[in-house]
């Protein structure tokens, strides 16, 4: 299983070349692809402040038109969900002082507690995770 962290599913959201570059790699991989409920909450989470930084709320088709956009995305992908095993193995994490943030250990905690690989950019901190695997497969 793969877990796209939120660096490369953003990228699949876009239109250039690493758009491409990406789905063709993710295409011709046997492994299930997803993203975790965090990913989610992330993007949605940008896209809705895109809107409340809209100057004229009435004329902010451009923001609500990305937001629907990206639920429709989303919706199209497998979501991971934040379980008590997940949670578990986040609190353990935490006691490392391994000084990744919570928002990634808790990504990281889903990809253990399933035995994935999380796709990110992020490789300095994720890396600090033991027996998490990750690649990074943008650069």
């Amino acid at each position: 299983m793969l877990i796209l962290y939120t660096n490369h599913y953003s990228v699949l959201e876009g239109d250039g070349p690493g758009c491409w570059r990406l789905k063709a790699r993710l295409e011709s991989s046997d492994d299930w692809r997803a993203v975790c409920v965090i990913t989610e909450a992330e993007v949605l989470k940008g896209r809705l402040a895109q809107i409340q930084r809209t100057k004229q709320p009435d004329r902010g088709i451009e923001a609500y038109s990305f937001l629907q956009d990206s639920v429709t995305h989303l919706n199209s992908w497998l979501i991971l969900p934040w379980t008590e095993q997940a949670a578990d193995i986040y609190d353990s994490l935490k006691h490392l002082r391994s000084k990744v943030g919570a928002m990634d250990l808790r990504i990281a905690a889903i990809a253990l507690s399933i035995n994935a690989t999380v796709l990110t950019r992020n490789l300095v901190d994720f890396t600090k995770v033991p027996g998490l695997r990750v690649e990074n497969w943008l650069d």
